[in-house]
């Protein structure tokens, strides 16, 4: 808590300077900076990691009957806690594809607006206030609640906290009126609490390990970058383009028409190396949370626990294949 691409900067260089002959130096540690090593995508990862993953859970049937038949992220009502990195990026891309954001809590306050905040707006105060306290009303009906916990308890179709862990514990469990919770904080949800929303309430609990996985997923790009020692994108980029571009100079001559500059662009744009890390992630999240649905229906269970048994029967794949599941000491 409390670092950044800054922080991991140090610890790389650091690193590199008591193994200055170890030519993957850079691949000791993620999060870095563009200009050290970072990857582009990195920064956004684990708010666009929950966006996928809540996306890819609407598909679901069963995940739609509990939503009273929502099936996608457009007018979805959404609270978030916690605008930090991942709180505020999440926030960006729910709004960007048609999700009120109607509730966010921070450290000493929190918004409500049942219309849907402005989440730029509200990034922007915050960066330069420091505080949510004194957000400007404007006539939009957006409240300022002095209970920063109480953002938790707004009625929604989707929770996120995205703060601190146990957030969510026995003392306001029973107030938590959200019908799904993305974990996108690390724990955010007690035992007790978790046992109660997803026994006795029928709340959809997203597990953690699974909904903030996407900072991860996009640390092992950015580490498989430093290790081949080119960005991604740089040895098909053009490729593509000049590709693509033949294909449509055989069409127009086929069809004896010239398409327009602007869409003759758009067809033949080759990806940019962050367009390349949104799809790795996106197919990664699309297919993690697919397995977790499977385990979960094959053994009538929760989220979290099919999440967990996928992760232990990987590991315990991996393990007996290498034959080192007997293996002691």
């Amino acid at each position: 808590m409390g670092t950044g691409p800054r922080e991991m900067a140090w610890i790389c260089d650091t690193y590199r300077q008591f193994h200055s002959a170890d030519v993957d130096g850079l691949a000791s540690v993620t999060g870095k900076p563009v200009n050290q090593g970072g990857v582009r995508g990195r920064t956004e990862a684990t708010g666009l990691g929950v966006y996928y993953g809540v996306r890819e859970f609407l598909k679901f049937k069963e995940v739609q009957a509990r939503l009273g038949g929502l099936d996608s992220i457009n007018n979805l009502r959404v609270v978030i806690q916690g605008y930090g990195n991942v709180g505020s990026w999440a926030a960006h891309f729910f709004a960007k594809h048609g999700a009120k954001i109607i509730g966010i809590g921070e450290r000493d306050c929190a918004l409500y607006n049942p219309d849907g905040l402005d989440v730029k707006a509200v990034g922007d105060h915050l960066h330069s206030h420091g505080t949510l306290i004194d957000f400007p009303n404007n006539g939009n009906h957006t409240t300022v609640m002095k209970e920063p916990l109480s953002v938790l308890e707004l009625d929604c179709d989707l929770l996120i906290p995205a703060a601190m862990e146990h957030q969510i514990t026995a003392k306001n469990m029973t107030r938590i009126r959200a019908k799904m919770i993305a974990e996108a904080a690390n724990g955010p949800i007690t035992p007790a609490a978790d046992e109660y929303l997803t026994r006795q309430k029928g709340v959809l609990i997203l597990p953690d390990m699974l909904m903030n996985a996407g900072g991860v997923v996009v640390s092992y790009f950015e580490w498989l970058k430093n290790l081949s020692h080119v960005r991604f994108g740089r040895m098909n980029k053009r490729w593509e383009e000049s590709s693509k571009a033949n294909l449509l100079d055989i069409i127009e001559q086929l069809f004896g028409k010239k398409l327009d500059a602007k869409v003759r662009n758009l067809a033949t744009y080759g990806p940019e190396e962050h367009q390349i890390v949104y799809s790795g992630l996106e197919d990664t999240m699309m297919m993690a949370c697919q397995e977790v649905r499977k385990a979960a229906i094959e053994h009538n269970t929760d989220y979290r626990t099919a999440a967990m048994l996928v992760s232990i029967s990987k590991v315990a794949s991996v393990t007996d294949t290498a034959g080192m599941i007997f293996m002691k000491g």
